[in-house]
């Protein structure tokens, strides 16, 4: 529910709502337990982009060129 919605429902000012979703969501988060593995953990392939497929200098600085050299 967003917090327009529940300051609807319950007849309070959105803002106030806000804080008060914030506050929640926060504590909600700090008492949140710690991930523990153990026993056979998998894990699938990730993926480094170097560049980008239609613009190949577009992370390049000023100057240098698309194939290393500058």
């Amino acid at each position: 529910m967003s917090s327009q919605q529940i300051a609807e429902e319950v007849d309070l000012n959105r803002s106030d709502v806000q804080e008060m979703t914030t506050e929640l969501r926060t504590g909600i988060v700090k008492r949140r337990p710690g991930v523990i593995l153990s026993g056979e953990v998998e894990c699938d392939e990730g993926y480094v982009v170097a560049g980008h497929k239609q613009y190949p200098g577009a992370g390049l600085k000023k100057g240098e060129k698309a194939d290393g050299v500058g």
